[in-house]
This record gives structure tokens, sequence and C-alpha cells, in this order.
């Protein structure tokens, strides 16, 4: 049971990484240029600043009551070893000069043209959030945990780890009904790992795969991963997964789906329930959409002009459920800030399956 000295840590180390996160997102706000954006999304309403932190707040709140129930151990996520954070941010303000040079050229700024980038798909071939090599370097790989939470102003973290409330309920339930059954997770485009990361903290005896396109964030991710056993990952696309069928009895996916094209989203709903065992369960962490949170609509609506998100004004569209389905039955649904979690579970008999 955590004792008031725990919380006292936790409270003081997360209000650290905010202030160090939050005041670099407003600085690099200071040095970029406004983007244009359609005349029918000029003088929105959006929420303003104090609004933001205190549903920041609000989340680390409910982070610290997630701990307190057990649903997961304190994070070791402070704001690590200061002189290599001091480096991470020093690289994160030298490139943003090309960021603001993407964010503010034309359209040919935003796609990859190198040859080494010709066996990819078209849709993933892309400078998303204008970044610097889209997915496609050891460079960008390196930099990109530093960019997200600097995006969310030090929420990132605390927004994945929700997807470990459901997780929980999950493999408790997996224990109770398939005795020594060894459990096995798939990561859907698992990125540098920190979502597996913190996995594995909690439950270094689960065997997990990763699934990513990228091999420069393959290769942080090994790097991350690599104190644990029982870990395996992957080259692969999420709409081709060099899986057999009912391989694993959980699946999550994190911050994908608002990166792909409506058709690509569909194939990789069907992989899922391909490689997922029917009762299994899939975890799903991805971006707000329209309505969830009103006071957010403006905001998401600017976010795709802002940080090229090709394919996020349709996902903010896309009706979740009925995507997910037939073949999963919705479970719970959780708010994470900018985000939302959602658990569905495979059916056990569907037309077609």
């Amino acid at each position: 049971m955590p004792s008031t000295f725990d919380k006292f840590v936790f409270n003081a180390t997360q209000a650290a990484r905010i202030s160090w996160f939050f005041g670099q997102k407003l600085l690099a706000a200071r040095i970029g240029r406004p983007v244009p954006v359609p005349d029918r999304l000029r003088h929105r309403p959006t929420p303003d600043r104090r609004r933001i932190l205190a549903d920041l707040r609000a989340l680390i709140a409910r982070d610290w009551r997630n701990i307190e129930a057990g649903y997961y151990a304190p994070p070791p996520d402070g704001i690590g070893n200061p002189f290599a954070e001091l480096r991470r941010a020093v690289d994160f303000f030298a490139d943003l000069e090309a960021v603001e040079q993407r964010r503010h050229g034309g359209p040919e700024e935003r796609f990859l043209t190198e040859a080494t980038t010709e066996r990819y798909p078209t849709y993933y071939r892309q400078k998303f959030h204008f970044q610097t090599d889209g997915y496609l370097s050891g460079a960008s790989a390196e930099r990109y945990d530093h960019q997200v939470e600097v995006l969310f102003g030090g929420g990132a973290a605390a927004m994945r780890r929700q997807a470990l409330v459901p997780l929980k309920g999950v493999l408790a339930h997996q224990q109770r009904t398939a005795g020594s059954k060894a459990v096995r997770l798939l990561d859907i485009a698992c990125g540098t790992g920190r979502f597996l990361r913190e996995v594995k903290a909690n439950y270094p005896r689960l065997y997990i795969t990763g699934l990513d396109l990228s091999p420069h964030y393959l290769a942080v991710a090994r790097r991350e991963l690599a104190p644990w056993s029982r870990v395996r990952l992957v080259e692969a696309a999420a709409e081709a997964m060099p899986f057999v069928d009912a391989e694993f009895d959980v699946v999550t996916c994190i911050y994908l789906f608002h990166e792909l094209p409506i058709q690509i989203r569909r194939a990789v709903v069907a992989e899922v329930h391909r490689v997922l065992r029917p009762g299994g369960t899939l975890i799903f962490v991805d971006s707000l959409q329209t309505g969830d949170e009103p006071d957010y609509d403006g905001l998401l609506d600017l976010f795709p002009f802002a940080f090229h998100e090709p394919y996020y004004a349709s996902y903010l569209r896309e009706n979740l459920d009925q995507l997910w389905s037939p073949g999963f039955t919705l479970g719970e649904r959780l708010p994470a800030y900018f985000s939302k979690v959602l658990s569905y579970r495979r059916d056990l008999a569907t037309v077609g399956s």
C-alpha cells in the first residue's frame, strides 16, 4: 500500500515533469509562427491554458488513485538524469527550425522522398507532426518521446498508463480461467516501447510482442526493454501482421488509428480480429474525438493543421464502436485527458470468423 511519503514523492515528481515539459511547450509556441487555418476554424472557442492545466492535473490525480488502488506501480518516470534531459531539450529546440520550415512550407515538405523509404506504404512515408524524417530515422526515434511529452505538457506517460487499468482486470481474469497457460500480449505500433516498458515493470513474467513498421523505433524499444526477458519485437505493418490466427490473448493499440487512412484502419481491425483469440481483449488508446469533450472540439479540429496529421480529421468522425463491430463487444470506456481508453472483447463466435 503506498504511503503518504510515496504520494508526496509522486506529486512532487509529476509537478516537476509538468513544469519542465509544459514550460518547453510554451517556449516552443512563442518561437513558432501561427499556421494558416481554414476560415471555418478561425475564432472557434478552444480551452485556455488554465483549463488545460486543470485537466492535466486531474489526470495526474487519477494516476495516483490508480496507484493507490493497486492497478499499477508508481512509475519511474521522473525528470531522469538532468544532463540527459537537458541534452534532449537542446536537441528538441535545435530541430524546431526545421519543423517550422516544414510547417510553413508547401506540400512537398510533408513527404519523405528518399529512395530508402520506397519499400514502405505510401501513407507511412510522411513527416507526421512535421518531425524530421517522419518515423524513419534513428534521430527521429531518439527525439520522439521528448517531443510527445512537450506536446502534452508532461502528460503523455500518464495518458498511456491508463491502459494498465483494464489490463489488470483482463490478466486477473485470464489467471482465474486459464490456469497455468501463459498469457501473450501484442502491442501494435509499439514505437519506442514506452508502453511495453510500463507493462513489463508491472508484469515482468508476461510474454509480450511489440510490432512496429520502423526499424529505428524498434531499435530504441529493444534498448528500453533490454532488462526483461520474454520480449519479442517484430518489424511489420499492422495491416499485414506475420502472426498465426488466435496467437494472442490481449492486444493493445496505443495512438495508432489517428495516423491511418480509413481503408487501412479497417484492414487493421480485420487483422486484430484474426490474431486475437476468441474471448480475448483489445485495449485501445487514442485521441479524443469530436463530442467526447465538447469544449475541446475546436482544438481537435486545429490539431492536424498545426502538426501535420493527414488522417486525423477522418479519425475525429470515426465511430469506433461501429468500426470494431461485428466481432468485438465494448467493455470499459475511460477518459484520459486528451485521450480515451476503450476495451473490447473479441466475440466467441462471429459470422466469418
